[in-house]
């Protein structure tokens, strides 16, 4: 998100239009095609022998379909994989490795999450690109078929990114583009202003917030604020990093739902200082939330070798 994110706001700041596509699925785990998928295993990640034989008696039996009839009274399917299970998303990226191998010479950017695909790019030549994205959509929508995935078109969203300037510049009336979506469950629009998700956000939080001032007064303090933490304070950490240049306006409504959480665990009223019921439930503000994380990437990249070389003076 955060890469997908930084590539929109460089290709804004020197004044071009980018195209971000989202692709849908329809029931994406529920068509994975067993026999596809062992051959996968096997030819692909070179699996075999009794690992391989684990994967056909549990993750890849047929799944049994009761039939309240007379003639059929149950019907086996040979596709799909557990639903909620921790090898589920990991068979399912197993099974679309091949189209990590395609896509690079149909688009310049493309991102792959689970069931979830993005194309991406700032082209020069917007006319041209748009029409090199359809060919691209058209062999990756192929090639999901042979392998009975089901491109859902009706629901991949097409967005446009840049300055009011210069997306007045586009015509082209093949185009359905919206103005927001939803990616990875966090809402882009096409200026990159995030409004969509802070009114979105909001209107969760306060809505949790308001089931749990409910039934505040029948629970005691540690299953408030377990309730609280999971549920509402989960979804202002959630990709906050995106955050980190929006208006402090915008902050400032998040911040607002975050004290008026912590009233309701704590029971305290409106008028009571917020700081130290802060510092109680050990929660970060929202600007330290979001600072907080953007120093645990830099940490994770550094340990893993992949930062920037230090170019600066040896000591």
């Amino acid at each position: 998100m955060l890469y997908t994110h930084d590539h929109l706001v460089n290709a804004i700041g020197s004044q071009k239009v980018s195209y971000l596509c989202l692709l849908d699925l329809s029931a994406a785990f529920d068509t994975i095609d067993h026999n596809i998928l062992i051959t996968r295993l096997s030819s692909w990640f070179g699996i075999h022998g009794s690992v391989l034989s684990w994967f056909k008696s549990y993750h890849l039996a047929p799944f049994v379909l009761n039939v309240i009839t007379t003639s059929i009274p149950f019907i086996l399917f040979f596709c799909g994989v557990l639903q909620g299970s921790v090898l589920g998303p990991l068979l399912f990226v197993m099974y679309t490795t091949p189209l990590s191998t395609r896509i690079p010479s149909l688009s310049p950017h493309y991102y792959l999450y689970a069931d979830d695909t993005q194309l991406f790019s700032h082209p020069l030549n917007f006319e041209s690109s748009i029409s090199n994205l359809k060919n691209a959509l058209q062999h990756i929508f192929s090639w999901m078929t042979a392998i009975l995935l089901i491109l859902n078109s009706s629901k991949t969203e097409f967005l446009l990114f840049g300055l009011k300037n210069q997306l007045a510049k586009i015509h082209n009336s093949s185009l359905d583009t919206s103005h927001s979506a939803r990616n990875l469950g966090f809402i882009f629009d096409k200026h990159l202003t995030f409004s969509d998700q802070i009114t979105s956000l909001s209107e969760a939080c306060y809505y949790h917030n308001c089931k749990l001032c409910c039934i505040r007064f029948y629970v005691d303090s540690s299953t408030a604020y377990t309730i609280a933490t999971f549920i509402v304070h989960s979804k202002l950490d959630y990709c906050n990093s995106l955050c980190c240049k929006l208006p402090k306006c915008q902050l400032s409504s998040l911040q607002q739902i975050q004290n008026s959480l912590a009233s309701t665990v704590f029971k305290a009223p409106k008028s009571c200082h917020i700081t130290p019921i802060l510092r109680s439930l050990h929660w970060l503000r929202i600007t330290e939330l979001i600072e907080y994380k953007f120093i645990s990437f830099v940490r994770s990249f550094i340990i893993a070798g992949r930062g920037p070389a230090y170019s600066g003076p040896q000591r």
